[in-house]
């Protein structure tokens, strides 16, 4: 542990020094015409230059006059060599008057970036419209509720799946517990069914509409056109592979050789549903994108594998199988859950110092204070952790069969502990799952 502690400084002496914070959501750099513009005739296109490269996204630019009639012509195209710069041609041989331009993008981190600016052809009067080129979400009240439920549905989905580390490392018996196959099987359906739910949801979520847009045929095409739709996709390709190769790995009697292949198979797939959401968060804002997104990879892996961990434990705790030892089970575990803990504590500082705007942005942004929050949860789950991991070496240090009898005598303590860990980690989840929603700079 002092070695982790030790890296894990000089890591973040480092980063400070080094990172280039990231910008979170994509912002309006520049406009051609600029917001307020006064022009002697009308331009023959509109051209927005963001922060960062969105793609085409279609009728992400409208421009419409004064009586909220369209004006402008074609598809949204990118107008130069500039890969951030899109634009929209306009109609020709429009009139004097003002005009508004309105734009809707979703970022790289799949969270919409909305705003308008006005100019004005001829000597008329400038119509303005506040919040002119700004960003702002302007989401309906409960798509985001309802999106941010989703989310920690789908990380608690991801910790159940992570159980299956304890079920093949920690406690072979698991494979014939009805309960820990139960867990294993509620994860791939609450991951699949948040999937669907994101996909749906991202429309109405980018667009600011309501839930009844949920099945607009457009917003869905909207959706499968950018990053974000199609790694939800691939999520729900990976997850329906491993629903396949579950009850296979499970079997109780399998050759070693199928075996091996199915965990190789298994692990593959897992890695490709952790990719999908760190492949669609704030690590991708990062002007280093491998590394932010590799330290979420391995962050949210360990937060799997460790309360994914606790769960399954807690099941076998809660009643064991007749005659079954959890002495080693407990063990074991707690040598994965020490390598969890390390790997956990090491990737959140990266990925907090290279997503922070700044320092100051710990207490002064909402952001911010989420990962406070975070924080005193993981450290209250490492004191927790510490007390379960005591009671276990308790019960290894007595020699012969008192060892049994120790933890006997223990296992009501070692219940509560591995209870309030369980809560502790579905809280630290509720804390992760507002912070996907959150821009770092506020």
């Amino acid at each position: 542990m002092k070695r982790a502690l030790t890296l894990l400084t000089l890591l973040a002496g480092w980063l400070l020094f080094s990172a280039t914070p990231a910008s979170a959501h994509v912002e309006v750099v520049s406009s051609t015409p600029g917001d307020g513009a006064r022009l002697s005739a009308a331009p023959s296109l509109v051209s927005i230059t963001l922060s960062e490269n969105v793609g085409i996204q279609p009728g992400s630019i409208k421009v419409v006059d004064l009586e909220g009639h369209q004006v402008d012509s074609g598809p949204v195209f990118q107008p130069g060599q500039v890969a951030e710069e899109v634009g929209v041609r306009l109609r020709p041989g429009l009139p004097d008057g003002s005009y508004l331009v309105e734009y809707a993008f979703v970022s790289a981190d799949s969270h919409p970036v909305r705003g308008t600016f006005a100019f004005v052809v001829g000597t008329g009067p400038l119509v303005t419209s506040a919040g002119a080129v700004s960003a702002a979400t302007g989401t309906d009240t409960a798509v985001d509720t309802t999106s941010t439920a989703v989310r920690w549905l789908a990380y608690l989905g991801v910790v159940l799946l992570g159980g299956l580390v304890f079920v093949v490392l920690c406690r072979p018996a698991a494979r014939t517990d009805r309960r820990a196959r139960r867990l294993l099987s509620g994860g791939v359906g609450l991951v699949a069914a948040t999937t669907v739910a994101a996909f749906v949801l991202q429309g109405p979520y980018a667009a600011g509409r309501g839930l009844g847009a949920v099945f607009d045929t457009g917003l869905l095409a909207d959706t499968l056109r950018v990053a974000y739709g199609k790694l939800l996709l691939l999520r729900l390709a990976a997850v329906a592979a491993f629903a396949v190769l579950l009850p296979r790995l499970l079997r109780p009697e399998l050759p070693d050789r199928l075996r091996s292949r199915y965990e190789n198979l298994t692990m593959v797939t897992g890695f490709l549903v952790l990719l999908t959401f760190s492949a669609t968060g704030h690590p991708v804002t990062d002007p280093v994108m491998f590394f932010s997104v590799s330290a979420d990879l391995v962050h949210f892996g360990a937060i799997a594998v460790w309360a994914g961990g606790l769960i399954q434990l807690a099941v076998c705790l809660y009643r064991p199988s007749s005659g079954e030892d959890l002495t080693p089970v407990a063990a074991r575990f707690s040598r994965i859950a020490a390598g969890s803990v390390t790997a956990i504590a090491i990737s959140g500082a990266v990925l907090a110092l290279r997503i922070m705007p700044s320092l100051s942005s710990l207490w002064t942004t909402r952001f911010g204070v989420l990962v406070l929050l975070k924080i005193a949860g993981f450290v209250l789950l490492l004191a927790v952790a510490s007390r379960s991991r005591r009671v276990v070496q308790r019960g290894l240090a007595a020699p012969g069969a008192g060892a049994t009898a120790t933890v006997t005598a223990d296992l009501r303590r070692l219940r509560l502990a591995v209870a309030a860990e369980v809560v502790l980690s579905t809280l630290v989840l509720g804390l992760a799952a507002l912070l996907t929603v959150t821009p770092p700079g506020g």
